[in-house]
């Protein structure tokens, strides 16, 4: 198999790829690997490159080195071709799909990446793109498209920019008349500040938009906030939403299904894993077990899912080593020797 590092040079403000580049060459000499780095040019680079590499057919598994917009653009890249695998090597500011997987500082472990199993994952389908973590329409994709700016600012990271971008925001209009329908029945109309899908739980940095969401389910959450109170009061429930606990608000509404489909009377911000534009409609839908993505070694994500993990630990894989020596010894002393 090709082992193929996407490395955003622009990731952690520049000097998270310039430290990365030299460990990833020393591990894939040291371990002969048939690895290839590339770093990307430009805003969809990254995607286009992963594309020309997975339609050629071979097993390849590609390793985003950066943020969210990077695995963005390599899950775009390769999520067609049942040749390829994604891994996520998270050296950007915000991180916020890597988040379910383990901390950072053990995902970037390269032994621990190379050596992952591969997991099937959702997908969340808008037009002709998919996300791997969340989309959303409303003030909550508004955030997300002037998020880019604060980011721009020195010492500015993902977090911290989310919030400014917030604040901001709240100075602005914050409502937007929408109908959000379910499954193509349940339908829900009215002012709202935001209608959220969730395939994964973290964004912007750390908000826990979906706080209940699994991304290999095949089902999405749907959580629809709707507008009943003012700014003042909205400024303080900043830091419950961040910890996810706006499903208990009264003004939430929360659904899980496959499809969720919303229509604006005016252009409305709309947000797909952080890439933005301004829309009157838009359809999220699910595509159960479309993306081949890599478990890395040490990852707690079955624990952080609630489910038993598939890792075995020493003590157990010893015993079941002794188990096995024992039936081997009994089946051949009985029909062999």
């Amino acid at each position: 198999m090709k082992h193929i590092f996407i490395i955003n040079p622009t990731a952690g403000k520049g000097k998270a790829a310039k430290k990365i580049i030299p460990v990833i060459n020393s591990y894939c000499k040291t371990h002969k690997l048939d690895a290839q780095l590339y770093v990307t040019k430009f805003s969809g680079d990254g995607m286009k490159y992963v594309e020309e590499i997975a339609k050629r057919g071979e097993p390849v598994r590609f390793y985003s080195c950066g943020g969210d917009g990077t695995l963005y653009e390599v899950v775009n890249g390769a999520y067609k071709y049942p040749n390829a695998e994604v891994a996520s090597l998270p050296l950007g500011s915000g991180n916020d799909f890597a988040r379910l997987f383990g901390k950072r500082e053990d995902l970037t472990n390269l032994d621990s990446q190379v050596n992952g199993s591969v997991h099937k994952l959702d997908l969340i389908k808008c037009g002709d793109k998919v996300a791997v973590n969340q989309c959303s329409m409303g003030i909550d994709a508004e955030v997300c498209a002037k998020q880019a700016y604060f980011k721009k600012i020195p010492l500015i990271t993902g977090e911290a920019a989310y919030t400014a971008s917030l604040l901001y925001c709240l100075g602005k209009r914050l409502n937007s008349e929408f109908k959000v329908t379910v499954d193509d029945d349940r339908v829900i109309e009215g002012t709202m500040l935001f209608a959220l899908c969730g395939n994964s739980r973290w964004y912007g940095g750390g908000y826990m938009g979906a706080p209940k969401a699994i991304p290999d389910d095949g089902l999405l959450d749907f959580i629809i906030v709707r507008k009943t109170v003012g700014r003042l009061k909205l400024a303080g429930l900043i830091n419950a939403y961040k910890r996810g606990e706006h499903l208990d608000w009264d003004f939430t509404t929360f659904l899980r299904g496959k499809k969720m489909h919303i229509e604006s009377k005016e252009l409305a911000a709309v947000n797909v894993d952080g890439e933005c534009e301004y829309v009157k409609e838009s359809t999220f839908e699910i595509m159960p077990s479309a993306l081949n993505f890599v478990i890395p070694a040490n990852s707690t994500f079955y624990e952080n899912t609630g489910r038993p993990s598939t890792k075995r630990d020493e003590k157990e894989l010893a015993a079941l080593y002794a188990l096995n020596c024992k039936i081997f010894t009994a089946v051949f002393v009985k029909y062999i020797s």
